[in-house]
């Protein structure tokens, strides 16, 4: 891994998590594989794909075990662009307010967008036939995890109705090339819209079934509690699983504490909505939040993907604080103050971003 490595701010070595920095983040809109954020909860498996074989159980018509080959057989591969974001993304100014145990110190760069080829799940699912109970489809991973003592597998489920939509994919490719081992070597499921967690990697079995998935990591994971709720007090079965992205904005370009010369300062970065209600406007304060100014959006991939923004502004020497925000087109916009947001997990953090800049007088030779 040192070619990844070299080029990602690793946060763990196992299980291993890292992080690409905004300024690599925003170079293409599509994201190398080598620089990906990197999610795991414990081992990245290593598959012979000879002997690879996707188990489909549960509430279905006829239990298999399918080879990728069988698998590509069932339907015409399908392209989806998606980015893919970690509800963990931007923890770590959640990490400013309060502490926050156990968990990784992401930044602002666990999320990354790519084309991404597979199979839609529905092919499958109507191949296979589903019974008439079933109301959910469970994923379970062939990585080793350990969640609180327990050895088990990563695992995540989600509804029939979401599984049947026709961007919902099993897949083996990611920007044209076999997915690589740390994204989910040979195959993954990929769900536009929701949270990267949703989108197991190294998919070993699927399930239909009544209710959804037992595995830790959705019952008693990935789920989002208000900021005066305690991991003490918390009530897992009451509270849902977290599944649609929100909405959200983050400067790449310029970098917290960075100097720059003052004059005409290019600000760049991504905004990121839900596929029902996408990024209308993206506005930026250089004066702490007082006057904004739009900028422009020069990328974009409705409904799935992140767009791109930038804006140019002359500023004189001196401290800034850039902040920025984003709208809808429902007309909603992000919350101010991170601590309204705060949550002992540290999830969805899409408060308004600050970065701190230091502009000095240009030197005259």
């Amino acid at each position: 891994m040192h070619m990844r490595k070299s080029q990602l701010i690793v946060h763990q070595e196992y299980p291993f998590n890292a992080e690409p920095a905004g300024n690599l983040l925003r170079q293409s809109f599509l994201t190398p594989q080598q620089l990906f954020y990197v999610r795991c909860h414990g081992s990245i498996p290593v598959v012979d794909l000879a002997s690879y074989r996707l188990l489909v159980t549960g509430l279905v018509r006829r239990e298999r075990e399918l080879s990728l080959d069988e698998l590509r057989l069932l339907a015409p591969a399908h392209t989806v662009m998606a980015t893919l974001e970690c509800a963990g993304n931007r923890r770590k100014e959640f990490m400013a307010v309060k502490p926050i145990a156990g968990e990784v110190l992401w930044g602002a760069g666990v999320i990354g967008t790519a084309n991404w080829r597979g199979i839609p799940l529905r092919n499958l699912l109507r191949a296979i036939g589903v019974q008439a109970d079933a109301r959910y489809v469970a994923f379970t991973g062939l990585d080793e995890t350990q969640f609180e003592g327990e050895k088990g597998h990563f695992g995540s489920s989600i509804k029939l109705e979401k599984a049947f939509s026709p961007d919902v994919l099993l897949a083996y490719e990611m920007n044209g090339k076999p997915l690589a081992p740390e994204h989910g070597f040979p195959l993954r499921l990929l769900v536009p819209g929701y949270i990267g967690a949703r989108s197991v990697k190294w998919l070993r079995q699927m399930t239909l079934q009544e209710s959804p998935s037992t595995n830790p990591y959705l019952a008693r994971d990935y789920k989002l509690f208000s900021s005066e709720i305690t991991a003490q007090t918390a009530d897992w079965n009451r509270t849902k699983p977290i599944e649609d992205l929100n909405l959200n904005a983050v400067i790449t370009t310029p970098q917290e504490g960075e100097t720059r010369v003052a004059g005409p300062i290019r600000i760049q970065g991504y905004a990121i909505s839900n596929e029902r209600t996408p990024v209308e406007r993206v506005e930026l304060s250089v004066d702490g939040g007082k006057t904004w100014t739009t900028t422009s959006i020069v990328e974009r991939a409705d409904p799935y993907a992140w767009c791109f923004w930038e804006v140019t502004i002359t500023l004189a020497p001196g401290d800034y604080r850039l902040v920025v925000r984003a709208w809808d087109t429902s007309k909603q916009t992000q919350p101010e103050d991170v601590r309204t947001v705060w949550n002992f997990k540290g999830y969805m953090n899409n408060a308004w971003q600050r970065v701190n800049i230091h502009l000095a007088c240009s030197t005259v030779s």
